[in-house]
């Protein structure tokens, strides 16, 4: 027959029970207010990504759009870009941005390629000629056999081109020239919507003034 506890050691129990039970909710208040304060700080960090788009959306960005009449073409490849520069003088005013340049017809089109061979716009067209042959094979020849062909040419090369804006100049390479490829033998005069989006001169000014 074993002997009972003494009174003092089950005080002594109790008091380390006490002990961990006061560790353990001194922990879980811990863990509490670090949770809460966290939670407080959140919007402190919304607050500052508002601040960030409010700062962006600081920087002005300017549009401006307009429409170039092209002279009618022969049929065949034409080198356009300083035409197009010539007409519309208010990209001199970007300090960086984008030029969208799209032609309004679907038996023409935009590319951009080699400025400085002349054999390279003849050798497009005779390849594109090659690509897209004239022929009865097509159902649509309402306006002649070069119908239907200068349709399937416009959708291969594309409606149209974005090209980058610096310093107040379109940012083409050396050897890079915008074209115009007209793909009707009498497609007549051709129309280019150029919508320019970006950064002006901080002085307001234009380059090359």
């Amino acid at each position: 027959m074993h002997a009972g506890r003494s009174p003092s050691h089950r005080t002594n129990q109790t008091t380390n029970e006490r002990g961990r039970m006061e560790t353990r909710a001194n922990a879980y208040k811990t863990c509490g207010n670090a949770w809460k304060a966290k939670k407080r700080a959140k919007p402190n960090v919304q607050t500052n990504a508002q601040a960030n788009t409010q700062l962006a959306d600081g920087m002005s960005t300017y549009w401006a759009q307009k429409k170039v009449r092209l002279p009618a073409y022969p049929r065949g490849c034409h080198v356009i870009t300083r035409h197009l520069v010539q007409q519309v003088e208010e990209i001199r005013e970007y300090e960086v941005g984008l030029a969208n340049l799209f032609i309004m017809h679907t038996s023409a089109s935009l590319t951009i390629n080699e400025n400085a061979s002349p054999d390279v716009p003849l050798d497009m067209e005779d390849a594109l000629n090659r690509i897209v042959p004239e022929g009865k094979m097509y159902r649509h020849l309402d306006e002649g056999l070069d119908d239907m062909p200068a349709h399937v040419k416009s959708s291969l090369m594309g409606c149209s081109l974005t090209v980058p804006i610096s310093a107040g100049k379109l940012s083409l390479g050396t050897w890079q020239g915008i074209y115009l490829n007209e793909h009707r033998d009498y497609g007549g005069a051709r129309t280019v919507v150029v919508t320019l989006q970006g950064q002006k001169r901080n002085d307001g000014r234009k380059y090359g003034v």
